[in-house]
């Protein structure tokens, strides 16, 4: 075989893989992903209720209002502001537990959380390990409930109702503990009042 032969098979192959791997594939599951789950595909945005984007069930955010429940913190400095454009880098902190910065970061959580009146639990005081964590525990939830109906004068009952409403189960019913999703809890939060 003449390497000229050879030489056009190596094009033709590479020109016949890469059609296969960097086109058709990636159309193939594009498709298939808005057919089957057009709201993950799309990256699971929620929207106010005037149809405005204001977030994603999969990325946490700050909320700092004593009517909203509070979020994880984060070391994650993302922008809210749809002006700025901003990539929101995930990570942790990588500080040891000896670290004086990390330290003082947490113990200005702590008495922030006990002069607000919410029993400090551990994902209300320390991180995730991405940064973009969406979830708070039930019992961080719970910790919430008094501050959150003292200042919008709803009974808690109607408040636990929309924990519970707002809790995702275990992943697989098996794996992992069940979590609260802070940005539909607090959306609940504004529709529950907006229909009074």
């Amino acid at each position: 075989m003449s390497q000229i032969r050879q030489l056009n098979k190596a094009v033709r192959s590479t020109l016949a893989l890469w059609f296969l791997t960097a086109l058709i594939y990636p159309l193939l599951m594009l498709v298939c992903g808005q057919l089957a789950l057009p709201f993950q595909a799309n990256g699971s945005l929620i929207n106010n209720t005037q149809g405005t984007v204001i977030g994603s069930a999969l990325i946490g955010q700050p909320f700092n209002s004593d009517r909203y429940f509070c979020s994880r913190p984060s070391t994650v400095d993302y922008s809210t502001s749809p002006e700025v454009a901003t990539t929101g880098t995930s990570g942790a902190s990588n500080l040891a537990p000896s670290n004086s910065e990390l330290i003082e970061r947490i113990q200005k959580e702590v008495t922030r959380l006990q002069k607000a009146n919410i029993q400090p639990t551990a994902d209300l005081v320390y991180t995730s390990g991405s940064g973009l964590d969406p979830h708070i525990s039930v019992d961080a939830a719970q910790a919430q409930v008094k501050r959150v109906a003292s200042v919008r004068s709803i009974n808690p009952t109607q408040i636990q109702s929309l924990i519970a409403q707002n809790t995702d189960g275990r992943f697989l019913g098996v794996f992992g503990e069940p979590g609260v999703n802070v940005l539909k809890l607090n959306l609940a939060l504004d529709a529950l009042q907006s229909n009074r």
